[in-house]
């Protein structure tokens, strides 16, 4: 294969996402808009509270290996909350086994998300983070199970679980 066959290939693969991000849109499935007021901390703050792990991936937007968080597997009834500072991002109802080692969520807690385009990769992406503190959770992509269509691919080291019946952590800080 040649080089314009491959770059004509990943120009292609680069449409179709866009398009399949486009039809989610403008079907309503583009992800809830913020609407969470930001906090107006700069992110070497947040090295003194949070793992030096977490602090990587949520403020440098590294991603963790896959396969080593045990959040992926855990089932029980609860919610999921920022690492950093304590935002309730997801439901344990709309987490789903995606099988990349990641945990996955079809829909994050409506307005708790901000979303932007990442291009890290030379492929366009849309990375989630915080709308709170803007810690980077994951990547949403258009390949997730009913309702939504969407797999919200996070970091497990974002993440802290709170399992139903305790209560939320108090919002830092």
């Amino acid at each position: 294969m040649s080089r314009r066959d491959l770059l004509r290939g990943a120009l292609g693969a680069i449409g179709v996402a866009v398009a399949g991000r486009r039809a989610a849109h403008a079907a309503g499935n583009a992800g809830p808009m913020a609407t969470v007021a930001p906090l107006d901390l700069p992110h070497e703050a947040w090295r003194k509270l949070v793992s030096p792990e977490a602090y990587t991936v949520l403020f440098e937007e590294a991603t963790e290996r896959s396969r080593t968080s045990p959040l992926d597997g855990d089932k029980r009834a609860g919610v999921y909350v920022c690492a950093a500072c304590f935002l309730s991002l997801f439901e344990s109802s709309a987490k789903f086994d995606s099988g990349t080692g990641w945990p996955s969520f079809f829909r994050p807690i409506e307005g708790h998300v901000g979303t932007r385009r990442d291009f890290k990769l030379l492929l366009p992406r849309t990375e989630y983070h915080c709308a709170r503190c803007g810690g980077h959770q994951g990547h949403v992509f258009d390949d997730g199970p009913p309702p939504t269509g969407l797999r919200y691919c996070n970091n497990g080291v974002a993440l802290r679980f709170v399992p139903e019946g305790e209560p939320l952590p108090a919002l830092r800080p």
